[in-house]
């Protein structure tokens, strides 16, 4: 019988967490497979794959589009495909629900990876329904934490594989001692340095970070920087300047080496509402930083081994926040251990066993 292709499918990339993933699986599999294409609009980011066929829209216009429109365009270019030839197999990172029906109408099998904790995206009734049916005609799911799998199974009655998130230390500690040309976080600056990276959005909620920090700007002497894009950085400017935290608090664009400013940093914080497994967490423990972060569904309490690798707190409690902070401030020499610990956890996120469980769970069904 002849061996099946694989394309995968990924309609946005916009250099998240999520897309780092894509990256190291993507350039593995293709060392190991022959055949793979990817389906995206992210045409920019074509150098970022290796031995990889694109397939994408010929218009750079539709890159710059909405992600349902590009779910749209790319589900439209699968279902083309589909319709000549079907000895595929389909890897979806994204658009998970709508990429299954396809592949279900074509009678094509599909692996989907969710990247979030469905307690962010299935509140109601009808979604969990809806969720619960399309994701039964899946053949294989993947999940990036233990916990995210038993919410897999409380919620939607599904079973799925956890692979944790392959971690490549290597190039992190290479691209951290790159030189920052940014004055705000001087080496001289005897100031407490705190950061954060991710999407400006709800789901990451920089606000109750950024109210956290504004009960500490006459208490200690710090700089936090935060850096990503998205639709709430005008919300979070206005915050900043009506608070009058403009010396203390710097918003910087997506970095493509976020590494080498939070090898800068004393103090890494995560303010998510919900996650998957948040790979930024990794990257700043390998980076031996101090971690405090929102106890939110799923990873941040897996991650850091329920607080012995670092300080969890309430999802949206500012003023928790702000007393781990002041805790941190005052208790840096007794709380290098945590470092410690969450450093020598790092092996669960070995990058070639985690690279592997991928390969065997796509080759049983090429």
């Amino acid at each position: 019988m002849k061996k099946k292709n694989l394309i995968i499918f990924m309609p946005s990339i916009e250099g998240g967490g999520v897309e780092k993933n894509l990256f190291i699986i993507s350039n593995y599999l293709s060392s190991k497979i022959k055949n793979i294409s990817i389906i995206t609009t992210g045409i920019k980011y074509r150098n970022n794959f290796k031995k990889i066929n694109f397939i994408t829209p010929k218009s750079l216009f539709w890159e710059n589009t909405s992600r349902r429109i590009k779910y749209f365009i790319c589900l439209l270019i699968l279902s083309l495909i589909l319709l000549k030839n079907k000895n595929y197999v389909v890897f979806a990172f994204q658009a998970n629900l709508y990429c299954t029906l396809v592949c279900k109408f074509f009678g094509i099998k599909i692996i989907v990876r969710s990247n979030s904790s469905p307690s962010g995206w299935s509140k109601n009734f009808i979604k969990k329904y809806l969720y619960k049916k399309i994701l039964g005609y899946t053949d294989k799911i993947i999940v990036n934490s233990i916990d995210f799998k038993k919410q897999f199974k409380d919620f939607f009655s599904v079973n799925a594989y956890c692979i944790y998130n392959p971690l490549n230390k290597k190039e992190i500690i290479r691209k951290s001692r790159a030189k920052i040309k940014l004055n705000f976080f001087k080496k001289t600056d005897n100031s407490l340095k705190i950061i954060n990276v991710a999407r400006f959005t709800d789901q990451k909620d920089q606000l109750t970070l950024l109210k956290g920090l504004n009960l500490l700007k006459k208490k200690i002497n710090f700089k936090a920087l935060i850096i990503g894009k998205g639709i709430n950085e005008k919300k979070l400017i206005n915050y900043i300047k009506e608070k009058g935290l403009n010396k203390k608090i710097k918003l910087l664009k997506f970095q493509s080496n976020p590494y080498k400013f939070i090898n800068s940093s004393d103090l890494f914080i995560l303010s998510s509402k919900f996650e998957g497994l948040p790979n930024v967490l990794l990257e700043a423990m390998v980076l031996k930083k101090f971690i405090i972060s929102t106890n939110c569904p799923t990873g941040p309490k897996e991650i850091l081994f329920n607080g012995k690798g670092g300080e969890l707190v309430p999802v949206g409690d500012y003023k928790a926040i702000s007393k781990k902070i002041l805790f941190f401030k005052k208790n840096q020499n007794k709380l290098n251990k945590k470092i410690i610990f969450s450093y020598k956890s790092l092996y669960r996120f070995d990058y070639k066993s985690n690279l592997n469980k991928y390969l065997n769970i796509i080759e049983s069904l090429l």
